[in-house]
């Protein structure tokens, strides 16, 4: 067998034998979920103008736009008030335990839900920030972004704790969510909810019978082959998924940096300038006048820009290269949440880039982390010398397959 074939044969075993960037899947699902959670957090007093039934966007322009284009939102499910606020409660419920890792799996369907419910029932609202946090909403249900740094994580330790102690350990809160999940979903269906774009009804119907038939395969098989076939297609649809956020991410850089490229104020080093003076876009005019102050900075600033957004998908395989670029677009961001007052957007984009982190800096993160909380609560139990820590149990064990977890 010459060498090509031997990597070919190498590719494919790691991309079925384990789902690859743990720490980068948990970073994406909590930077996303923070996002959104934060956002309805801060337009709580404005959601009702904003999505809800006092805005300018009424129920029934919404509800002629849709039944143009099937997009789904469960807001036209009805046009009552309780219902709304239903619906945006749950959004900000699901932000939260998605957040905290609390059945991933379950919470990053209505994590989806909830995103697309409130996007697309306003979809005039919303910056290049909401259109990356629409897209990453439905990616994070295909993945596997709860085995680390979650409460899923911290669940399935302790229960392998407890078989290897030899106790019983029965899942019920799984089922129950399982069963609720299945009876919402069989009425909405009943009723003619989900007549629209079949994309999201497929996905929610796939999700629901694929972790039915991972808890009957853990309950009732006789052998160990159902359910590393499981698990096979598990890792191969995570690992797709985190591909296509590492194509997206890249294609969204390519393309803000070629369309750049034709624009004369960015080609004379100017294009910095104008929106630094745009009351719009000045929470802290003092900050815009003292960078634009400096012909050089704002070149600078205008030509590093599109440099480093053009250059870093060709980076990719140069990790020390990458890296420097993913500090320097990192840093871009943060400049423009602070300099523009566009936080939403810039942290939406850091948690995109947050896929390329490399493994070694997460794990020194959590490691940190872990020391800081520790050090806040004294009392809380020190991890034994042998035994895994709170921030690393991917690497020494891989954690329970079976169940409604991630």
């Amino acid at each position: 067998m010459n060498r090509f074939s031997l990597s070919v044969f190498s590719v494919i075993a790691r991309v079925t034998g384990s789902a690859l960037g743990p720490y980068q899947s948990a970073v994406v699902r909590i930077g996303f979920s923070l996002t959104w959670l934060l956002f309805l957090l801060r337009e709580l007093p404005h959601r009702a103008e904003l999505y809800g039934p006092d805005g300018p966007w009424s129920w029934e322009l919404a509800r002629q736009l849709i039944d143009g284009n099937g997009a789904f939102t469960a807001l036209m499910w009805s046009d009552g008030r309780i219902w709304f606020e239903t619906v945006y409660a749950l959004s900000v419920l699901s932000s939260l335990l998605l957040l905290l890792g609390w059945r991933t799996r379950t919470m990053s369907v209505l994590f989806m839900v909830g995103v697309l419910s409130l996007q697309n029932r306003s979809v005039f609202v919303g910056d290049g920030g909401d259109n990356v946090l629409h897209l990453m909403s439905i990616y994070l249900v295909f993945m596997r972004c709860g085995r680390v740094w979650s409460l899923d994580a911290r669940r399935e330790r302790r229960a392998g704790e407890a078989r290897a102690r030899g106790e019983r350990v029965t899942d019920r809160v799984g089922p129950a969510l399982w069963s609720v999940f299945g009876a919402v979903l069989v009425a909405v269906t009943a009723g003619g909810r989900l007549d629209g774009d079949w994309t999201v009804p497929v996905i929610l119907w796939t999700v629901w019978a694929a972790l039915g038939v991972r808890w009957a395969v853990g309950r009732l098989a006789t052998s160990a082959q159902p359910r590393i076939l499981l698990d096979v297609i598990t890792d191969i649809v995570h690992n797709g998924a985190l591909l296509v956020i590492m194509a997206e991410a890249c294609l969204i850089y390519a393309t803000a940096g070629w369309y750049k490229i034709q624009g004369s104020r960015w080609q004379d080093g100017t294009a910095v300038y104008y929106p630094l003076h745009l009351d719009y876009f000045s929470p802290w005019p003092a900050l815009g006048d003292l960078l634009s102050a400096s012909g050089t900075m704002v070149m600078l600033v205008t030509y590093g820009t599109v440099i480093v957004q053009v250059a870093f998908p060709f980076t990719l395989f140069n990790r020390r290269v990458k890296n420097v670029l993913l500090v320097a677009m990192i840093a871009e961001h943060t400049a423009i949440a602070v300099i523009l007052g566009l936080p939403f957007f810039s942290l939406a984009m850091i948690a995109t880039d947050a896929v390329f982190l490399p493994t070694p800096f997460l794990r020194w993160l959590g490691g940190w982390a872990t020391r800081v909380w520790e050090a806040l609560l004294p009392r809380r139990r020190a991890v034994v010398p042998g035994q895994r820590g709170a921030h690393e149990p991917e690497e020494a064990a891989e954690p329970g397959r079976v169940g409604f977890t991630a």
